[in-house]
């Protein structure tokens, strides 16, 4: 039992050592960092929401990236100049397009892409639920017997038993 305890324990504790591998560590550097604390929360939170077009699924804010440090950069001096959060955001999104958005904005253009896992989502129960639902049977329905045949059938069915159809008829 206390062995079994002690390789629980190890299982765990080598999981979650790969979980905190696994946890992304911004890629800011000091240099990089604004002296006034409000500014520089203000440049984390918009870094977080542009996308490094090397890497494309990280932000900015979390790559090594030579472009996404000239992109935290480009925020940081944006911000200095006083500019607000949304003119900082339009001015890269202007220069880079609408891709450097690690959230597009819902509308027209990009409404298959927001509701595209939603329909997939709907697609998979569609199919678990036609695959495990109860397959009902139809009863099998006899054909009905012409007097010809029945009549074949009785004397069939007498012949069997040892007696002639005339006694079972009286």
């Amino acid at each position: 039992m206390r062995l079994d305890m002690l390789h629980w324990r190890a299982w765990i504790g080598a999981v979650l050592a790969v979980t905190m591998l696994a946890i992304p560590v911004a890629a800011v550097e000091p240099d990089e960092i604004l002296a006034d604390p409000a500014l520089e929360a203000r440049a984390r939170h918009i870094s977080e929401g542009l996308r490094c077009l090397v890497c494309q699924n990280q932000s900015i804010d979390d790559s090594n990236a030579p472009l996404a440090r000239d992109l935290r950069l480009l925020v940081r001096e944006r911000l200095k100049a006083g500019d607000s959060n949304a003119q900082v955001m339009q001015f890269v999104e202007d220069r880079y397009g609408e891709f450097v958005l690690l959230r597009p904005p819902f509308d027209a253009r990009t409404l298959v892409l927001w509701l595209a896992p939603l329909l997939v989502l709907l697609s998979a129960i569609v199919v678990v639920v036609r695959i495990f639902r109860p397959r009902r049977i139809p009863a099998a329905v006899a054909p009905t017997l012409t007097s010809g045949e029945e009549d074949r059938l009785r004397a069939l069915l007498d012949e069997g038993d040892g007696s002639s159809p005339s006694d079972k008829k009286t």
